[in-house]
């Protein structure tokens, strides 16, 4: 069955109302009819079985057949801080990055960064990277839709971290914590803040700026990785760590 993100307030416990890029998706490429049954998912982790109604060209109604109990999450909330990379290495970060597990993406400029964004092109590029995470959280069976934030700088990503158990900045360094040691400090359901420079990485002042803000230098193995490979790293190892590697 399709799956489809619909807006928290559309969705009810009788019914769904789908509008936007979607309603052409299923009337026009899927060439659905009424009687036919899709997923229906509020992107904060309720998804449903939903019996199509009526369509039309604005919007499409469906009623709930039944609620899904869904185990497709990380056991940790991970959000990926993200350097801003040269070209279109972002919106692959993205796309992966969701396929993986983030719950949430938080870009930002730093010393190294090279690509700056303008008012106009910074609405232009949210609003395409929202549906490439929608589209990539939809083809992984995702029930909780990634939140991208809007560009900040570094001192505004670090301060946004506070409220996290657990904040880490990727950066090679003699006495750094590995993830592993990371992860055994945190339980289910905890939250982790993930700091990945652009491809020039962090300047010593940076890393010294996040250090007192309560952030751990972690190292990511003994190989360089690419600024976007870092993140699936962290991602993976987090997968085997807390829902593949035996108790």
């Amino acid at each position: 069955m399709q799956r489809y993100f619909v807006e928290p307030h559309l969705f009810s416990e009788q019914e769904v109302t789908i509008v936007g890029d979607d309603v052409h998706h299923i009337v026009n490429v899927m060439r659905a009819k009424p009687g036919e049954e899709i997923v229906v998912c509020d992107g904060a982790g309720r998804s449903a079985v939903a019996r199509l109604v009526s369509l039309s060209a604005k919007e499409v109604t469906a009623k709930i057949v039944r609620f899904l109990d869904e185990q497709t999450e990380l056991p940790i909330r991970i959000t990926i801080g993200q350097g801003l990379p040269k070209g279109e290495k972002m919106e692959w970060i993205l796309q992966k990055g969701t396929e993986m597990g983030a719950h949430a993406f938080f870009p930002f400029t730093s010393e190294r960064t090279i690509v700056k964004l303008d008012a106009k092109k910074e609405a232009k590029k949210l609003e395409r990277w929202r549906k490439i995470v929608k589209e990539a959280a939809e083809q992984s069976h995702r029930a909780v839709l990634p939140e991208i934030l809007p560009p900040a700088s570094f001192r505004q990503a670090i301060a946004s971290a506070a409220g996290y158990a657990q904040r880490v900045i990727a950066y090679e360094k003699e006495g750094g914590s590995t993830l592993h040691q990371v992860f055994a400090a945190m339980k289910p359901g905890e939250s982790l803040f993930v700091l990945i420079g652009p491809e020039g990485g962090f300047s010593p002042d940076e890393v010294a700026q996040a250090e007192s803000m309560g952030f751990q230098s972690v190292s990511l193995g003994p190989r360089i990785l690419r600024t976007e490979t870092a993140s699936q790293y962290v991602l993976a190892a987090a997968s085997y760590q807390f829902e593949r590697l035996d108790p």
